[in-house]
């Protein structure tokens, strides 16, 4: 009996303030100065790496150390704005959230500054905000001239890439992409390999002809969605628009032509075959870091943008080019066919690492192409987790390259030997990368991949079966790589190559548990965009 009165004291005791505690958690929840806030987070984590930017060409050159720093800390806060936004999105919510705008821009032309995430958006931010400390970390000490210029010119990239996935007004989407072009050429024309300025300038020359097709088909999009008072550069009207009976927009001949000029856009820096002849020299060329960048953030812009733009804004386009070619069939899904086999037996036949690297991506990014051509849910599942998949094992992979290179000073495949009882943890993770990236189940790898080729199965069944040669071709390269770089005997010229560092270790560690936690638990990732995939399905399925 006096327990249980002792029991009730408590109690009484705890429950008032257990109540009031939720009370002030509910006036928190309404309060307007923390929707102010949530408006704000998305323009904050964008524009953190600019004024980043700001801050370190107001340093003085000769504080290399203090740039670096300076550096982290601006890539840093977007990567915890971006675990907010992460952990605080409504998973079960269709449509955009952490909307900010319309606020009138460019007036004249209904220009605004309009963002927002959906599913699709806040995965591939928290990736783009993860791969930015890291590649800040991994140019610690592998850039060695013009560190403020490098820095600055990096923290610009990131804020282009950050705000491409929050653009919710299409010109604004335009200019942060295009906002990407700049940096990324002077940071491979300027600090890349002994071939860095014909790597850059063929960057840039290939990525301005899909820009400049995909300027022209924004501006007919624009001249084409209402009167010329009502004339918009808004996506989600776009998107409703275009799906509008009657509608200009709608028209099956103009979303033929403008679906062509974004197509082309985005498939060059996917990139698409033929349009892919840019990204071995930009891969080998290009500093560490950078690579990182170009295979785990900048691959994704031209995928994410046919999700976002072709599927979503012109189904009936997409509609012609899956299927209205006769006896050609589905083109997408041939395209994403012709990119996993012809990658994957180009990276087959390389000796440089870096490069068998660059053509594994071509192949990886395939099964991408295929998912979304599917056009069915598993498809486009698959499609989207095998996006930041390969944007999580392509930067393991990337970096690992940098390892190896930084100690022996070169990349061929057929000088090492032996060297997995020189440097065991470096084999390890190497091997739990080649592993990941060539589908073993239990890996992130596998499961989007898996998924991927169950959508387009439904669809196109000798296709998907033939497009399965790239997965067998996949785990030759690497197992082939894994025997002649770290099994058999130890060169001789190797006997005291250091072991991987902590520095090395700590830009690895993390995509490594991405790696494993995302192999066993997909649905960590797949839960957030589930909605966004039913809303696309439900735009496609108008022209279906």
């Amino acid at each position: 009996m006096r327990a249980e009165l002792l029991y009730r004291i408590q109690i009484q005791q705890i429950l008032p303030g257990i109540v009031t505690h939720f009370q002030c958690v509910g006036q928190y929840r309404q309060n307007p100065a923390r929707k102010v806030y949530k408006k704000m987070l998305l323009s904050l984590m964008i524009f953190v790496p600019l004024l980043g930017m700001i801050a370190v060409l107001l340093l003085p050159r000769e504080s290399e150390e203090l740039i670096k720093r300076v550096t982290l800390a601006f890539t840093l806060i977007p990567l915890v704005l971006a675990v907010v936004l992460f952990i605080s999105y409504d998973r079960s919510a269709a449509g955009t959230q952490y909307v900010q705008g319309p606020v009138p821009w460019i007036e004249a032309f209904n220009i605004q500054y309009h963002i927002g995430i959906d599913g699709l958006s806040v995965t591939l931010l928290l990736l783009t905000a993860l791969l930015g400390p890291i590649c800040v970390i991994a140019s610690w000490r592998n850039i060695e001239k013009g560190i403020k210029a490098y820095m600055a010119l990096f923290l610009l990239l990131e804020t282009g890439m950050l705000g491409f996935f929050a653009a919710l007004d299409l010109f604004l989407f335009y200019v942060f992409f295009e906002l990407t072009l700049l940096p990324m050429y002077f940071l491979i024309g300027v600090w890349g390999g002994p071939r860095r300025e014909y790597a850059a300038i063929k960057f840039f020359l290939y990525t301005l002809f899909g820009s400049v097709l995909m300027l022209v088909a924004m501006i007919a999009v624009y001249l084409n969605s209402g009167t010329p008072d009502a004339r918009t550069f808004d996506i989600p009207t776009l998107v409703a628009l275009a799906s509008t009976e009657g509608h200009a927009l709608a028209n099956l001949d103009f979303q033929i032509w403008v679906f062509l000029g974004f197509f082309i856009g985005f498939a060059v820096k996917v990139p698409i075959f033929p349009f892919h002849t840019w990204l071995p020299d930009a891969h080998v060329e290009a500093p560490t870091a950078i690579s990182v960048i170009l295979a785990g953030v900048l691959l994704k812009m031209g995928t994410y943008g046919l999700v976002r733009i072709n599927m979503a804004m012109f189904p009936q386009g997409l509609d012609f080019f899956c299927n209205g070619l006769g006896t050609w069939g589905n083109s997408l899904a041939l395209l994403g066919f012709i990119n996993i086999v012809y990658g994957s037996f180009c990276a087959l036949a390389q000796t440089d690492f870096k490069k068998l690297v660059a053509y594994s991506s071509i192949g990886h990014m395939g099964f991408v192409i295929l998912g979304l051509s599917a056009r069915n849910s598993a498809g486009i599942t698959g499609a989207i987790l095998q996006m930041f998949n390969h944007g999580v094992i392509s930067a393991m992979l990337f970096l690992l390259v940098g390892v190896i290179y930084d100690r022996a000073h070169h990349r061929e495949i057929n000088g090492f030997g032996g060297l997995g009882s020189r440097m065991p943890i470096y084999t390890g993770i190497t091997t739990l990368a080649f592993m990941a990236s060539l589908g073993l189940p239990g890996l992130s790898g596998f499961v989007g991949e898996a998924l991927s080729l169950l959508g387009a199965y439904d669809k196109f069944k000798m296709l998907t079966v033939l497009s399965t040669i790239g997965i067998v071709v996949g785990a030759a390269y690497f197992l082939w790589t894994l025997q002649r770089v770290f099994l058999g005997t130890l060169n001789p010229k190797y006997e005291s190559l250091p072991e991987i560092n902590g520095r090395e270790i700590l830009t690895l560690v993390p995509l490594g548990i991405l790696t494993i936690v995302l192999g066993v638990w997909p649905s960590f990732a797949i839960d957030m965009f589930s909605e966004s995939v039913s809303n696309l399905l439900d735009t496609l399925q108008v022209s279906l």
